[in-house]
């Protein structure tokens, strides 16, 4: 059992890291009916955002760039984890508007206009940063590791998972406790009746995405200095979050989370006895589940259920 205990710890923060970033994916899926492939270079541009904040180059303000580097690298991290996710939430706002053309048409307009847009923000960061891995900038109090006993684990791990659980209780008390988190819930479930009720449905889907793309460059931020900061990383991200989803359920919060948590400790453990099986593991376990339940852990049940 002491053998296994690094990977059932690397397992559980990793399954909180896979709920974070499938977070902003879940809610742009169950308010939006929209499947934003663009959701893992979102991500990637969330981790260069941050550390263009982190760490800027301006050579055209030399003196700027001196007294801002001359911050503590503590202070910088903490601007860039709230600056960064604005930033692409902003520019999840663009996105959003070329979408609009394609509501209420065939889901596979949606689904081109994203795939397209992810090729085309994952070659804009190659245009801007190059194709070289970087890395974030980390507060000394956050890196290095820690001793739990005889095992030795990553602070800044430790730290990640802190922080994934911290922002699932923020987005959990957000659409359960505050009128908008009603209005966001109940757009998931009926947009028509939401309409009718006079919100305009526009605003609440911009809305949506742009808190759908902050939340998936939040999970960038946090994941860089443990995946690296590179372009094609948002392939690591979307294929876990698409698959966190649909296993969870799609729409659902706890469902989502739970998922993440089963494919972390899935992949986590079959890496003790079996390393190469470690990320098919995943695969197989979506297979299994969604071959006897379609609709996920805590889908809603549909006329085709029997």
């Amino acid at each position: 059992m002491l053998d296994l205990l690094p990977y059932l710890v690397n397992g559980l923060a990793l399954g909180l890291l896979f709920a974070l970033i499938a977070l902003g994916f879940m809610l742009i899926v169950g308010v939006m009916e929209t499947i934003n492939l663009a959701h893992g270079s979102l991500f990637a541009l969330g981790m260069y955002a941050a550390l263009f904040v982190a760490a800027p180059r301006l050579g055209w303000l030399p003196e700027a760039q001196a007294a801002y580097l001359a911050l503590p690298v503590a202070a910088r991290y903490a601007i860039a984890l709230f600056v960064a996710p604005l930033l692409v939430g902003l520019f999840g706002l663009l996105l959003e508007l070329c979408l609009r053309r394609t509501y209420g048409r065939d889901p596979l307009y949606g689904l081109l206009l994203t795939f397209g847009a992810a090729l085309v923000i994952e070659e804009g960061i190659r245009l801007v940063w190059g194709s070289n891995e970087q890395q974030l900038p980390l507060p000394a109090a956050i890196s290095g590791a820690f001793a739990m006993g005889e095992l030795v684990y990553s602070t800044y791990r430790f730290y990640a998972s802190a922080f994934a659980i911290v922002a699932i209780a923020a987005l959990w008390a957000f659409l359960e406790k505050t009128p908008y988190g009603a209005i966001i819930k109940a757009g998931a479930h009926d947009s028509e009746m939401v309409r009718a009720l006079g919100i305009h449905l526009g605003r609440l889907r911009a809305a949506v995405f742009a808190l759908g793309v902050a939340l998936a460059a939040l999970a960038g931020v946090v994941m860089a200095p443990i995946w690296g900061i590179r372009p094609q990383v948002g392939v690591d991200a979307v294929v876990p979050a698409f698959l966190v989803i649909v296993l969870g359920g799609v729409g659902s919060l706890w469902g989502a989370v739970l998922a993440g948590l089963l494919v972390g400790m899935v992949v986590g453990l079959s890496a003790a006895f079996a390393s190469e099986w470690s990320l098919m593991s995943m695969y197989l376990l979506f297979i299994g589940v969604v071959t006897f339940r379609a609709r996920g852990l805590f889908g809603r049940k549909s006329i085709l259920d029997t």
